[in-house]
């Protein structure tokens, strides 16, 4: 079942390939990604021997979950310059197509990753409706719910042209600088909840766990706040000084201007 997931992300993939190459915009990986995610999602619910219920679930809410998130970021790719961590990259690579075909492909072999806990739903032998698979579809609504609040709230803020150059602290974005990801990592606690019963149940941390991981560590927040510094510098600085990095919270209080500096080590002036 995943070599199927594999070859239909890496059909997708190829021809994104090719679309960046002529409009040199790489942004169309993302929406590409989501989508055949998404898509693996539908195909395993199709393809796997569990109950109808726990299928049907995964195939709505993994699917609509990637449509959501695709049409999102299309609408972002179709009408903006190229992302600016994509464009970074442009002046590293050029447009060297190996580098960016290999760039292309790991994004269609990290859909087969990211499809692991669709497989532990789609094995679930549980037929009935019970607690573990109401609160998944809870945990479903509000994550996703909240992902496209951010979403609209940046959206809305970037929209405005007086506010080039500044930091979006508006709603969600007052309480975290990645409310987005925040929430888009929560939304994959739902398929732990939905696969409580399977025989692969252990596959369902995978989501939330390798999400963590390219969030926290690898693509999402270090290359999202590196092009944010190089965009907006120390208004972005202070952002990060005084509001949480991903798990929301209340922001810190503002630097005084009055404060005097302590004294150093040495006990010398400054």
């Amino acid at each position: 079942m995943l070599g199927v997931v594999w070859l239909m992300a890496a059909v997708m993939q190829t021809a994104g390939w090719w679309w960046q190459r002529r409009r040199r915009n790489a942004g169309i990986v993302d929406v590409l990604w989501a989508t055949s995610v998404g898509l693996a999602a539908v195909v395993l619910a199709a393809l796997g021997d569990g109950a109808p219920l726990p299928r049907v679930l995964l195939a709505l809410l993994g699917g609509g979950w990637g449509l959501r998130l695709a049409w999102h970021l299309w609408r972002r790719v179709r009408g903006e310059a190229e992302d600016g961590r994509y464009a970074h990259l442009r002046t590293l690579w050029g447009d060297d197509d190996r580098k960016w075909l290999a760039f292309f492909q790991a994004q269609a072999l990290l859909a087969v990753l990211f499809a692991l806990p669709f497989l532990a739903v789609a094995r679930n032998p549980v037929a009935g409706v019970s607690g573990w698979l109401l609160t998944g579809i809870a945990v479903w609504l509000l994550s996703v719910a909240g992902e496209a609040l951010a979403d609209a709230q940046l959206a809305r803020f970037r929209a405005d042209p007086g506010n080039h150059g500044h930091t979006c602290r508006a709603g969600l974005w007052r309480y975290s600088r990645h409310p987005n990801y925040f929430f888009e990592w929560l939304h994959w606690f739902a398929y732990v909840l939905l696969a409580v019963g399977s025989p692969w149940s252990w596959l369902g941390w995978s989501g939330p766990l390798l999400m963590f991981v390219f969030l926290r560590w690898i693509s999402g927040i270090p290359y999202t706040e590196a092009q944010a510094l190089r965009s907006r510098g120390d208004d972005y600085r202070d952002y990060q000084r005084r509001t949480s990095m991903l798990f929301p919270w209340f922001p810190k209080p503002a630097a005084s201007p009055s404060s005097p500096s302590p004294p150093s080590s040495t006990g010398s002036p400054r």
